[in-house]
């Protein structure tokens, strides 16, 4: 399986958001997160689904297990090919979100460390005394035993992430950025070339796409160093 492009549709707005998958050329995977979904609530990721397109429904599901098993259910009925939930929430919940999409072609993917949080922050601020790499690779093996289909990971985790759960479980790397392109505030990144020759199923992108002063041509480029 090549590695695929998943284009980041964070607006606040249905017509900003059908814009932006009209300039994405061939990209079929797109990710509605927080925003997107406050705004237009399940409508876009249906609309996005009969279009053809493949949706990673980003809400990060995090509270008691029954509340994210009815949420994850919700989400797979919807037509999302992706929902994330946060590894931080434990065995239960993890396994309450993945049994929700039995029967469902939904996937359900768990959140580690978010790529905006460094070693120090994590030190300083959260109290974890252990680094970004560690604290993946323990919730990684945690979130795949669980029954989670995949993990959501720094590209720099990507090893980390295969040490911890095998050649099976799907790895998505937000945090990539083309070398043409800002950092933003992501402090451990690659390039979709890099995270693809590492080992990662899909490259979440937004910024360096849609900031760029042609989308498509981005696409175009990202897809190249892909393979695509």
């Amino acid at each position: 399986m090549k590695t695929e492009l998943i284009a980041v549709l964070d607006v606040g707005s249905r017509h900003e958001a059908l814009a932006r998958v009209g300039v994405c050329g061939d990209c079929k995977w797109f990710k509605v997160g927080l925003q997107l979904f406050a705004r237009c609530g399940p409508d876009i990721v249906s609309e996005l689904v009969g279009m053809g397109k493949h949706v990673m429904l980003d809400l990060k599901l995090h509270d008691i297990p029954n509340t994210v098993r009815n949420a994850a259910r919700a989400a797979a009925e919807l037509g999302a090919s992706l929902v994330t939930v946060h590894a931080f929430g434990g065995r239960r919940m993890i396994a309450a979100a993945t049994e929700a999409v039995e029967g469902h072609a939904t996937r359900v993917l768990a959140v580690t460390v978010l790529t905006s949080l460094s070693d120090a922050m994590l030190r300083d601020e959260l109290g974890l005394p252990a680094t970004a790499a560690e604290t993946v690779h323990r919730l990684a093996a945690v979130a795949v035993a669980s029954g989670a289909h995949g993990v959501v990971a720094s590209p720099r985790e990507i090893g980390t992430v295969r040490r911890a759960v095998g050649p099976e479980p799907l790895i998505v790397t937000p945090g990539v950025r083309p070398v043409w392109a800002s950092q933003d505030d992501q402090t451990r990144v690659m390039t979709p070339k890099q995270a693809a020759e590492a080992g990662a199923d899909f490259v979440v992108v937004g910024r360096p796409i849609f900031n760029h002063p042609n989308p498509a041509e981005a696409v175009q480029r990202i897809r190249e160093d892909l393979g695509l």
